[in-house]
């Protein structure tokens, strides 16, 4: 190579570089930017979820009419009346404040005939079984208030273990095979669910009012990583610029 392409090439290496420095600062600066335009829709998010729990509640058919809509019916605080079939609990693995249990989720048969499962809410794991919490087994006409949970459209992640059917063990809700387990009319059931709230029970169980909002709010650390990254390559552009070879040093 001659010494006019030597040449010729040292020219164009600061040019790509600095095309390659301002296409990963505008990378970098897009992404704080959408991280923080994030954070304005969690925060909405959250405030509106907060707005819905403190509202008074609404009757079955409101809910009703959103969802059939196409609208958000999560967590928005609802009334219903009806009769428990204990007998076709079904039983959601999880933790309540430390322990290990189940929620019971209990469907409840409304005036007209139909059925809307209601999340009663977490017992112990000794106590799964019906005869160990008899006292809780409400009968005859009950008015549930509580927070509407929309049908989930399949597993939630592959990490998530199969429901055991068999041995009446949810780890997702899957309402559409609650419903048929038990025999029940899957025309008949309501396409959503209800967490009933804090209300007591007998003797303590089912402990209502259960609901957990887990939406984490990390947008505004991963905005200011993305900027403060964007920032760390100026300095480190502008220090290798004032220490490139051939600057002669002010006097």
């Amino acid at each position: 190579m001659t010494d006019t392409s030597h040449a010729s090439a040292r020219r164009r290496l600061p040019v790509i570089t600095g095309i390659l420095v301002l296409i990963s600062l505008a990378i970098l600066i897009s992404l704080g930017t959408w991280q923080v335009e994030r954070l304005y829709w969690k925060e909405g998010l959250l405030a509106d979820i907060a707005a819905r729990q403190a509202a008074a509640p609404v009757p079955l058919a409101d809910i009703e009419a959103i969802a059939a809509a196409g609208g958000d019916i999560e967590y928005r605080k609802v009334t219903a009346a009806g009769r428990f079939i204990n007998n076709k609990e079904r039983h959601f693995f999880a933790t309540w404040r430390g322990q290990t249990g189940f929620y019971v989720y209990t469907p409840l048969e409304l005036a007209d005939g139909r059925i809307l499962f209601v999340n009663r809410g977490f017992v112990p794991y000794e106590n799964k079984e019906p005869e160990m919490r008899m006292q809780g087994q409400l009968t005859g006409q009950q008015t549930v208030t509580g927070l509407a949970r929309a049908k989930l459209a399949g597993k939630p992640s592959r990490l998530v273990p199969d429901n055991d059917v068999a041995k009446n063990i949810f780890y997702w809700k899957d309402l559409d095979v609650m419903a048929g387990s038990v025999g029940l009319d899957k025309a008949r059931v309501l396409p959503f669910f209800v967490d009933a709230d804090s209300t007591p029970n007998p003797a303590g169980l089912p402990i209502g009012g259960v609901t957990q909002v887990d939406l984490p709010n990390d947008h505004l650390q991963y905005a200011l990583t993305w900027y403060g990254l964007a920032a760390v390559l100026v300095v480190v552009v502008a220090i290798s610029w004032f220490r490139r070879p051939g600057k002669a040093p002010r006097q």
